[in-house]
Formats: structure tokens, C-alpha cells, sequence
């Protein structure tokens, strides 16, 4: 872990440069010193049906849930957050020109007893010394 999931309203598939977001994300997430390369999973849901607000066709979302294992403290947590939402409100900046975008992230830490992994990127990587 982490995995970020980047869920999307699909009406914002030629406004935004998915890809591009994704790698913003990947690079804060390492910026922030508290995760390993090997485990930095960010990902995107386009969803094609969805009833948003008062239904304008114009109406947008992204919806962020980062899965992260336990062991950070609240600040941490805290600073992770604020630094992947920074960043995306700053590549989305545009969206926020018309009153018809909304925006969330949340933060949610995995229970090791209910998770399950098995990861052949982390030797290669480790290896590799990163």
C-alpha cells in the first residue's frame, strides 16, 4: 500500500489528461517520504452513469479514496492528504472556473488482518536500491 483511486464522472474525460494526473499523484505521494516505490498503485474509475446535484449535464466530479496501511501518525496522514489534494486542485485548476466541479479525497487505513498481498515488484525494486 498506498493505492490511490481516482473515481471520475466520465464527462470529464476530454477536459482532463488523466494520465498526466496520475503521475502528479504518484510524484507527491513519494514526495512525501512515507512510502515505498514498489507499493505506489494510482488508478482510474471512469463512471458513465451517475446523478449529480441538481442533474446539469455540465456537473463533474473526482472522487479520490487513498488506501494506506497503518503505521502513520495523524500529522502525517494529515499532510499526506493535504499534499495530493493541493496538487490536484492545482492540475484541475480550470475545473474550478465554472460552477459545475466538486472534488474529494479520502483517507482510509487498511486493517492488516483483513488484507492480503503478494508483491513481486518490491525485490526488484529493492534490489535496485529504490
Amino acid at each position: 500500500m498506498p493505492h490511490l483511486t481516482i473515481e471520475y464522472s466520465a464527462n470529464l474525460d476530454e477536459r482532463v489528461d488523466f494520465d498526466r494526473l496520475c503521475r502528479t499523484i504518484h510524484k507527491t505521494i513519494l514526495g512525501t517520504g512515507l512510502f515505498e516505490i514498489g507499493a505506489v498503485r494510482v488508478r482510474t474509475i471512469s463512471t458513465n452513469h451517475y446523478a449529480i446535484a441538481d442533474l446539469m449535464p455540465e456537473n463533474s466530479f473526482i472522487d479520490m479514496s487513498f488506501r494506506i496501511g497503518r503505521g502513520r501518525s495523524d500529522s502525517e496522514k494529515q499532510a499526506t492528504g493535504a499534499a495530493i489534494f493541493d496538487a490536484v486542485t492545482q492540475e484541475l485548476a480550470g475545473l474550478f472556473d465554472t460552477p459545475h466541479f466538486a472534488l474529494s479525497l479520502e483517507i482510509r487505513e487498511i486493517d492488516p488482518e483483513l488484507s492480503w498481498k503478494k508483491n513481486a515488484i518490491h525485490p526488484r525494486l529493492r534490489q535496485q536500491g529504490n
